[in-house]
């Protein structure tokens, strides 16, 4: 238990970081507002510095003296004890190292620290050539899954593929590479796992030829993590595919779980996933090449919506003709073509959840396939 000397310095520097992040609004005019009459407006001085960027900019002679002048004028200098410095410091790791370092609870017996997602595949084919392929968890159950529908493709004759990586993750760097190499050149290097020891790195390459050639777009957020994100950083190295969305985690790490005496877990980030150019994917992440914003939580729930509906009534409304290839050829949109009547109607009518990525993915796919048609 803290004392409450330490409480109460502990509970002062949480407000001075909170206060650093939402500073104090300013009685000056913005430039939207108008200046009281007869008065100048004074050009607005630079933002005073948070407490992270003043610790930031602390070098280590600052940070030994700082400690050093806190023991020794601190109102109470017995709570700053050792326990309490190594406690400030786990503390301050885990708020700058968001997804390097994790502390968990105790575990089950024989349970796991880090349980596999089981996000489900799903797929279907829009406008009957656009394959949409929604991964969900990297595991090989979902992997025969898409390999299956790869194949179905062939055989209707479908020339473009969405690959949706939106609800994909894997703590397993090998069945990511499975996944890259159906679309990625045959020979070619995928992705490397880093450690500090280079003697252990792991390197992973496209040992077959990719089962799908033609365009390809893929789906990214902040859902997409781990493995999926070296998934989805390969498919634009190797110019693949288009990138659309939100970005990802940034968390395209290998993760320890090391046990602490009293059996919580400290998770580390203890090998990075790297570009065959040597670009690292941690902790920036994968960012996408045409971003679309969209909630998480309202992306969430079509997806549960979709086991038994489908995409299709989140992309197209019903009753109501879309834009589609026919309709860019003839240089009409059906969108606008509706009658009057029908069109306040429908405004009166609950608008359903729109998938927006989806929706541009589509509208992409579409342009580009009428560019390349002349």
């Amino acid at each position: 238990m803290l004392n409450r000397a330490a409480a109460t310095a502990i509970s002062f520097l949480l407000a001075a970081h909170a206060f650093g992040q939402n500073p104090a609004p300013s009685s000056a005019p913005t430039a939207n507002s108008p200046a009281a009459p007869g008065k100048s407006v004074a050009p607005s001085a630079s933002p005073t510095p948070g407490p992270e960027q003043i610790i930031d900019s602390l070098g280590e002679g600052d940070l030994r003296a700082a400690i050093a002048l806190l023991k020794s004028n601190f109102t109470n200098p017995d709570a700053i004890t050792d326990t309490e410095l190594n406690r400030a410091t786990l503390a301050g790791l885990l708020m700058r190292m968001p997804g390097g370092l994790m502390l968990l609870p105790p575990q089950p017996r024989g349970g796991s620290a880090m349980p596999e997602s089981t996000a489900s595949f799903h797929s279907e084919v829009f406008d009957g050539h656009i394959g949409y392929l929604r991964l969900g968890s990297l595991n090989s159950a979902n992997l025969k899954e898409m390999d299956k529908n790869l194949q179905d493709f062939v055989a209707k004759k479908v020339d473009a593929v969405i690959v949706d990586l939106r609800a994909s993750s894997t703590g397993d760097f090998a069945i990511a590479a499975e996944f890259a190499k159906r679309f990625c050149p045959k020979g070619k290097a995928l992705f490397a796992l880093r450690k500090p020891a280079a003697r252990q790195n792991r390197s992973f390459s496209s040992d077959r030829d990719p089962t799908f050639q033609g365009l390809i777009v893929a789906l990214i957020d902040g859902d997409t993590t781990t493995g999926a994100e070296a998934v989805a950083a390969d498919l634009r190295f190797y110019d693949k595919a288009l990138l659309i969305g939100q970005p990802s985690a940034g968390r395209a790490v290998e993760y320890s779980d090391l046990p602490l005496p009293s059996g919580k877990i400290m998770r580390v980030a203890s090998a990075e996933a790297a570009l065959p150019d040597g670009q690292p994917l941690f902790p920036g992440g994968v960012k996408p090449d045409l971003p679309v914003e969209m909630s998480l939580t309202d992306k969430r729930q079509i997806f549960r919506l979709s086991s038994e509906k489908g995409m299709t009534p989140f992309v197209y409304e019903t009753e109501r003709p879309h834009l589609n290839e026919a309709a860019l050829i003839a240089g009409t949109n059906p969108e606008l073509d509706i009658p009057d009547a029908q069109r306040r109607n429908r405004a009166r009518e609950r608008q359903p959840a729109r998938d927006s990525v989806l929706q541009r993915a589509l509208d992409v796919v579409t342009s580009l396939e009428i560019y390349q048609k002349r």
